[in-house]
């Protein structure tokens, strides 16, 4: 929307039924990020795929989505906001049920590369829309809501998707858009007021500098670990590719008359202190989610469904914690909310660095309650900081920068603590193999049973016992890692300036002037 439009936010018809529609929009979307995780398996067997090739149906939406994010700004601009919702949202729908219907893998995987272009933009459009029906009082509101979907619909994703897959098959994890898709679209048809679309030119040469290099960055992160990282060929490529078109990129962006993504957007220090900001938090949200359920099914022994359950208190403080963020960031300075929510971040990690083989459920219960509490106080008021003092003009590029930033710490932070997942559990175990040498008391008691019928399963137990403990240490060595980056982000709070509670922002007042 234009300046104007926001400096009468107050007057914007329809503003319950405009968040309603934005947020089943931006749920799906947010919801399709994991759902279909949990659903591989079935997929795989059912479109004869092998374990390798079907990892491309994630692989193909997270690489398109992740391209396609950047060009929101200019495809707001050039179709108009309204125009461009109401055909991410259609396509995105119609994408999902193709993925529904896909009957083979390249099927599967073209239509999830649909999904990723369509779905690019529903994240970033629906924060600027809020944003802009808001008045600036409301924004922290506004933010908790739009908050609250992006952060609880991936934690439920899993449950939901083992929930679909397991009662009616992997396909309606697909097909459950279909509902949700008509009922967004004919809201914004109907309540979303239109606008008028602008000439600005496309920077052709911009946007393919950045999407290669997000591209194989995306690649890089995905296959790294299946390739052994740097001692693959292929790694090294598309490593070289990345670094290399983001160099052009930014040296063109700072070059050219027209670029692709605004300078401007980076003058403001609020907003470039909060992608750094979005980018940590995206690490400690999805990277957590991707530890936890092979921990609690794997080392613990716990069914999915239970695993699942499980999870869930971190959604449920996080619904908290947005129910009273969004007041309480009209009330109390938002560094200070932030300040807080990393405090507990951190200490939810340091609770699950004495996770261990033998403690009960309640330890994950109660640091997932926390780490809600934390992500949410710092998701909302971060989210309201960081476009307190951008000019509105610039919002629909910078929340898709923002959404950007979330997705790629995310990739980052999973491929970074499964990679040392994997590592660290081989170097403990090496060590705990070790100390299992004659002389050891608990070697000698059981020395007369391994040279007994059946010693081999016997020793199968014990290697196995062996990598369950060396796992252990090295899922808490994880836990660590993220509470070490909470940490050292909080200082960056000192560059941050204080929201202006009152009186309209720089740039709406000089648009009244």
């Amino acid at each position: 929307m234009s300046t104007a439009a926001t400096v009468s936010a107050d007057s914007v018809p329809n503003r319950g039924m405009i968040t309603i529609a934005v947020m089943l929009a931006t749920i799906m979307q947010v919801l399709d990020t994991t759902i279909a995780n949990v659903a591989l398996p079935n997929m795989q067997g059912n479109l004869s795929a092998t374990q390798d090739s079907i990892s491309w149906v994630l692989t193909s939406y997270i690489v398109a989505a992740a391209v396609m994010t950047p060009a929101t700004g200019w495809l707001s601009g050039r179709l108009g906001r309204r125009n461009l919702f109401l055909l991410t949202t259609g396509g995105f729908t119609v994408a999902s049920v193709l993925c529904g219907l896909a009957t083979s893998l390249p099927e599967m995987v073209l239509f999830r590369i649909l999904q990723g272009i369509f779905g690019a933009a529903l994240v970033p459009l629906s924060q600027a829309v809020l944003l802009d029906i808001n008045p600036r009082e409301r924004h922290g509101q506004a933010m908790a809501m739009w908050g609250a979907g992006i952060m609880v619909a991936p934690i439920i994703g899993p449950t939901l998707g083992g929930w679909l897959t397991d009662a009616f098959g992997w396909r309606w994890v697909f097909y459950i858009n279909l509902p949700v898709g008509i009922l967004a679209f004919l809201g914004l048809m109907v309540f979303l007021p239109r606008e008028r679309p602008s000439s600005r030119r496309f920077d052709m040469f911009g946007f393919l500098a950045l999407g290669i290099s997000i591209a194989a960055l995306q690649m890089m992160l995905d296959r790294g670990e299946q390739l052994d990282w740097f001692s693959s060929r292929e790694i090294w490529i598309e490593a070289a590719i990345c670094v290399s078109a983001l160099w052009v990129f930014v040296v063109h962006i700072v070059s050219a008359r027209e670029p692709f993504l605004e300078p401007a957007m980076f003058k403001d220090l609020n907003f470039a202190i909060g992608l750094v900001f979005i980018f940590a938090i995206g690490i400690v949200l999805l990277a957590t989610m991707a530890l936890l359920p092979p921990m609690l099914q794997k080392i613990m022994g716990y069914p999915t469904v239970t695993s699942g359950l499980l999870m869930a208190p971190r959604g449920v403080g996080t619904m908290i914690s947005m129910l009273v963020v969004g007041r309480l960031v009209q009330k109390v300075d938002a560094r200070i909310l932030i300040f807080t929510g990393l405090a507990l971040t951190a200490y939810s990690l340091h609770q699950m660095t004495a996770f261990s083989i033998g403690m009960d459920r309640w330890p994950v219960v109660w640091s997932g309650v926390v780490q809600g509490l934390g992500l949410g106080l710092v998701f909302v008021p971060l989210s309201t900081l960081a476009f307190a003092t951008l000019q509105p003009r610039l919002r629909t590029e910078a929340t898709a920068l923002f959404s950007l930033m979330r997705n790629i710490g995310s990739s980052i932070g999973i491929s970074i603590v499964v990679s040392l997942l994997a590592r660290n559990t081989q170097i403990v175990r090496s060590g705990l193999v070790e100390q299992v040498t004659p002389g050891r008391d608990a070697v000698e008691a059981i020395m007369p049973q391994l040279f007994a019928p059946g010693h081999e399963q016997i020793l199968g137990m014990i290697s196995a016992e062996i990598t369950r403990q060396a796992a252990m240490v090295a899922y808490v060595d994880d836990y660590y890692l993220m509470m070490f980056v909470v940490i050292a982000t909080a200082p960056l709070l000192l560059l941050m300036r204080k929201r202006q509670e009152s009186g309209p922002a720089p740039a709406e007042a000089a648009a009244m002037e």
